[in-house]
């Protein structure tokens, strides 16, 4: 699998105008109804609010993954924001968050999800790769660092 099968360029937002942990969802969500627009945004923040409540996806290093399993997506769609002030998005660190990476998964997907993570974590534990993304002039040059970076893996 590659992060490619389910990332889409119009999924990108480099500069996300959220100051709050529920804005950023929402602005996320509007990500994902860009690349199908009769998806129920309303059904969209709650997949991603229920898993939050969980436990928070800030999972440090100044990043955070949003995701969840929902019964409206009939494939994988992903979705990258960047918050160039950060927000607090009760990282496992106390840090401000910056690239949100986020996956609506289906329901009926058993185990595609952990692989779509795992990818995603493996390319996120190198702080080469996040410094990238953070200095990106926009959201063209982040999707073609994830293509380049992915295809190292």
């Amino acid at each position: 699998m590659q992060i490619t099968d389910f990332l889409d360029i119009r999924a990108i937002e480099d500069d996300l105008s959220a100051s709050s942990k529920p804005g950023v969802i929402r602005e996320l969500v509007g990500l994902a109804l860009k690349i199908n627009p009769d998806l129920d945004p309303n059904l969209l923040v709650e997949t991603l609010t229920r898993r939050e409540k969980l436990q928070s996806t800030g999972i440090g290093n100044g990043v955070a993954m949003p995701h969840g399993r929902t019964e409206i997506v009939e494939k994988i769609i992903g979705c990258i924001g960047r918050s160039k002030a950060g927000v607090d998005f009760h990282s496992l660190d106390g840090q401000p968050t910056h690239l949100f990476f986020t996956l609506f998964i289906p329901e009926a997907a058993e185990g595609l999800h952990l692989k779509a993570l795992a990818r995603l974590s493996r390319l996120l534990k190198s702080p080469g790769f996040r410094e990238q993304l953070l200095a990106a002039a926009d959201a063209d040059a982040i999707y073609q660092i994830v293509v380049a970076e992915d295809a190292k893996l």
